[in-house]
């Protein structure tokens, strides 16, 4: 079988469209027709090299779409399913086992090498081998091979192209606030950055009962989508003067939690300078620099009894808090897709542009009839 899929060649350009073939599928792999699939910056972070992943290279890992076909030991979905993709985990060490499939030992061998765990590829091109499995899936193309671990399966009736980013940065924000921190009703918490993240994580502080819920973010538009989803304050880092001062006038005791999606060490410096005793800093924005240190004074950190947790996929594990934001979607409470503009797959590079101006919260990429002409 041949697909098309939307190829990363190099750091720094384009993706390019050409027909691929897959391989026939193993015994718990499923082939998924793509209805959806979020960009995220991990997506252009990978296509950039940060990762170090081989071309050339089919990345996107915020995929949704339908079972079309399923491996001879496939139990969980059956043909004509509709389905969110996640990341993968292999299922034998003890963080998977224990519920905990976001720290898997062999997270990023599942996730992050270009091929399957046993270095075998699932797609290939007359010009010679095209890497694959970005987060186990690899979800810029019209299919996807995906393990029965990744995917979760959703209701019908609800809306399957929008429903991918759930499978990532909206189970990291929200995750972030509802499992990694659990941030506690009445608690105060400050949020770094109000991309899908960030926006993701002011909706479960919602639910959570947090207040006052601090956003700190450079785009008026997304400070202003940011009210609309639960923010009690909003600060502008560009004219709103010091950021801890600020802070701390809302909240004077200083804040009980600290989100950040930035990655940057002066604005998680200017934060800590805001929070009260026993705070708690969670961190999954992802600096450009891997060498990156995050300092730490040594006495205020004792003196503050601050924690400082790093986090992965919000700790979750899909199969179950998947289900769980979606519940809180169809009651109004998770209002996720008002974050989200829809682009055909064959605009890709249009929409990556369009969310690096800004223009769009989350871009969404979804089949269309012009993908032939592309290739």
């Amino acid at each position: 079988m041949t697909i098309i899929a939307a190829l990363a060649r190099e750091p720094h350009s384009n993706f390019q469209f050409q027909q691929v073939s897959l391989a026939e599928l193993r015994p718990d792999e499923i082939l998924v027709e793509i209805r959806g699939v979020g960009i995220c910056h991990t997506d252009i972070a990978a296509r950039d090299g940060i990762y170090g992943l081989p071309y050339p290279i089919v990345l996107g890992h915020e995929g949704s779409g339908v079972v079309t076909t399923v491996g001879a030991g496939v139990t969980t979905v059956a043909p004509g399913d509709h389905v969110v993709v996640s990341f993968n985990s292999c299922g034998r060490c003890t963080s998977c086992t224990s519920g905990n499939p976001a720290y898997c030992r062999d997270f990023a061998v599942e996730n992050y090498i270009g091929t399957r765990p046993d270095g075998s590829r699932a797609l290939e091109s007359e010009a010679g081998p095209v890497y694959s499995h970005f987060f186990g899936q690899s979800s810029f193309a019209t299919h996807a091979v995906v393990n029965q671990r990744n995917v979760v399966a959703v209701d019908a009736d609800l809306k399957l192209a929008q429903l991918g980013p759930l499978g990532c940065g909206l189970q990291t924000g929200a995750g972030a606030v509802m499992r990694s921190m659990r941030c506690h009703a009445g608690s105060s918490l400050i949020i770094l950055g109000a991309g899908p993240v960030g926006l993701a994580a002011v909706m479960a502080a919602r639910i959570q009962g947090c207040s006052p819920i601090l956003v700190v973010e450079p785009h008026e538009a997304r400070r202003t989508m940011a009210t609309d989803m639960g923010a009690t304050h909003t600060i502008d880092p560009t004219a709103d003067g010091d950021l801890a001062e600020g802070v701390r006038r809302i909240v004077p005791g200083g804040v009980d939690y600290v989100f950040d999606t930035t990655g940057r060490v002066d604005v998680i410096r200017s934060a800590i300078a805001a929070v009260g005793c026993n705070a708690v800093l969670g961190l999954v924005g992802v600096p450009s620099d891997f060498s990156v240190d995050l300092p730490l004074n040594i006495v205020s950190t004792m003196q503050t009894g601050l924690t400082v947790k790093g986090i992965v996929e919000g700790d979750s594990d899909p199969s179950e808090f998947i289900p769980e934001l979606i519940g809180h979607y169809r009651a109004g409470r998770f209002p996720f897709d008002k974050m989200i503009t829809t682009f055909p797959l064959s605009a890709i590079n249009e929409a990556v542009a369009a969310q690096h101006r800004g223009d769009v919260v989350k871009a969404v990429l979804v089949p269309d009839a012009d993908l032939q002409d592309v290739v």
